[in-house]
């Protein structure tokens, strides 16, 4: 499982002009999905996404996570982040789990992500979405599960 996590002021996903999710300080996750993942990567994502420090403490230093500020979370779905683009012109998508797997473990991450913390949002799953936000920072981080 990939996420590319952005400490954000606001995000917003829209669907056909209609807001699905939206949110204040926290994190804007953009979700793929890989062949092979499962219960425990998908725990453990979730337990990077609440856990990974990237918010400022009393000095300044990225020392608190989502957990500890009690920030918002927006989780959306992007399998274009599992693309291999090593070659060629044009990504392939051998990388990204089907849109069956990828629905799966996807909303088993919101299930999971909305048990363990207070405000979660959402894009809609295999939509054409407008994803709009005020990048903190700016602060981006890639994170994998093994």
């Amino acid at each position: 499982m990939i996420a590319l996590i952005q400490r954000v002021l606001s995000a917003r996903v829209d669907v056909d002009n209609e807001t699905m999710g939206a949110i204040g300080p926290g994190l804007l996750a953009l979700v793929a999905v890989q062949p092979g993942d499962d219960e425990p990567r998908t725990k453990r994502m979730l337990e990077r996404l609440l856990g990974y420090r990237v918010f400022a403490d009393e000095q300044g230093r990225m020392n608190r996570s989502l957990a500890d500020t009690g920030g918002e979370l927006l989780l959306v779905s992007q399998f274009t982040l599992a693309a291999d683009t090593r070659s060629g012109m044009r990504p392939s998508f051998t990388r990204a789990a089907t849109p069956e797997e990828g629905r799966r473990w996807f909303d088993r991450l919101v299930t999971l992500a909305r048990a363990a913390h207070p405000r979660v949002e959402i894009g809609r799953f295999g939509a054409h979405m407008k994803v709009h936000l005020v990048n903190d920072g700016p602060v981006t981080f890639w994170l994998e599960t093994p």
